[in-house]
């Protein structure tokens, strides 16, 4: 960026001249505008430890300290946050939120500020960002599709339309990064997964796997980057693609939970993006929300059968592991969104039980597992706990909480 001086020089080469008084007022203008310019407040500091939560009722999100736990700032235009979520940039100073209303935002977590924001759709339910982190991707309802954009400007870099083969687009659901600059989503209107390859962002390839299962409404990817699995809504079971095997199509799983039995009614769909994968006597293991039951199954990833289900609380809305792989920390739709429940991995059992306040929305883990930050939206409220003892560490005065999204979310393919 050129200085008073510099400038002057310049236009000056270029001119030929350059008159004293016309120099007087460059000077004068750029003092008066600094004086006047709000101070930034840009710190010399690392973002690893820092997080964002939504703020669903007035549009904006709070910056939050994880170490300190505090807050440090607020920054607010940022649309319709009634459903949103988030991704960070590979360095941990950008966070990019999706916006119920198509809008996308940058924010810069060290100036604190909204670096771009543009509105690209009517509709959205989420995005991801590539593994290079140089692209970010939008899933729409309005108008059905998906659309990429540079992580940098977000200026638009590719438009892909969920065209259904009976006419008309689909809305997309369920995007997640995979390996490979890949995205993967679901087409909910008409029983579809689709993989974008963006590989070569001028030339994009779309492979489409149909005939999945009804209504798949999420997806998420394992940590592995290898599997994704959609949920399905209008059937019982997930439909599964192996990214490493993608020729041999996909597959249903888990066909017959539920089968005969009653379903509750789903006051909120379950979020595929907390299903754990956590660990036990056996390995790894998934811990999937029932849909439609006050359930948590169990599920072995190597064969894909179910190994076990805990009755729970309520419908489970998360399930999510602490990093260590050790406890699931599982939530549930109303009426029963005032508790929270821990599964010991190891010795499979509900440990603990906890009434932490009407609206629990969303909980997040700090990296090393040994906090988990909550939003209690009814109570305005962020709760942190210590997840050895279960004893409350804060409390935070957030406006209606929702999601609760840390940096160090840059570094897992998925997230």
């Amino acid at each position: 960026m050129k200085t008073a001086a510099g400038f002057a020089s310049s236009r000056g080469l270029a001119l030929g001249i350059f008159p004293i008084a016309a120099l007087a007022v460059v000077v004068v203008a750029l003092s008066v505008a600094l004086v006047v310019a709000p101070v930034v407040a840009c710190e010399p500091r690392g973002s690893g430890d820092l997080a964002i939560v939504i703020e669903r009722g007035q549009g904006s999100a709070q910056i939050l300290d994880t170490t300190a736990r505090k807050s440090i700032g607020r920054i607010s235009g940022l649309g319709d946050l009634s459903h949103a979520s988030a991704v960070f940039s590979r360095d941990t100073r950008y966070a990019y939120i999706f916006g119920r209303d198509g809008g996308l935002s940058k924010i810069d977590l060290l100036c604190r500020r909204l670096d771009r924001r543009v509105v690209q759709a009517g509709n959205s339910i989420g995005g991801a960002i590539s593994q290079d982190g140089s692209l970010i991707a939008v899933s729409n309802y309005q108008p059905g599709g998906v659309k990429v954009f540079d992580s940098a400007t977000l200026e638009q870099v590719a438009d892909i339309p969920a065209r259904m083969a009976q006419g008309g687009r689909s809305r997309t659901v369920g995007l997640a990064d995979a390996p490979g600059r890949r995205f993967v989503y679901s087409r909910y209107d008409d029983d579809a997964i689709e993989v974008l390859d963006m590989s070569d962002p001028a030339k994009p390839k779309l492979s489409s796997y149909t005939d999945i299962g009804k209504q798949p409404y999420d997806g998420l990817i394992t940590p592995d980057g290898r599997w994704y699995i959609a949920g399905l809504f209008g059937e019982d079971g997930l439909a599964l693609l192996d990214l490493w095997r993608p020729t041999a199509g996909v597959r249903r799983i888990l066909s017959g939970y539920g089968r005969g039995e009653r379903r509750l009614p789903v006051y909120k769909m379950p979020h595929m993006e907390g299903w754990a994968m956590a660990g036990g006597e056996n390995g790894g293991q998934m811990f999937l929300p029932a849909v439609g039951f006050a359930r948590v199954i169990v599920v072995d990833p190597r064969d894909w059968t179910i190994t076990r289900q805990f009755e729970t609380h309520g419908q489970p809305i998360f399930a999510v592991a602490r990093p260590d792989g050790r406890q699931v920390w599982v939530n549930f739709a109303r009426p029963h969104n005032d508790t929270l429940q821990v599964i010991d991995t190891l010795s499979m059992e509900i440990v603990k039980t906890m009434t932490v306040g009407e609206g629990v929305l969303h909980m997040e883990f700090t990296p090393r597992g040994e906090s988990v930050w909550v939003s209690v939206k009814d109570m305005d409220q962020v709760h942190v706990y210590d997840t050895e003892s279960f004893t409350l560490q804060a409390t935070l005065g957030v406006n209606k909480p929702s999601g609760i999204f840390m940096a160090a979310r840059a570094h897992k393919i998925g997230l």
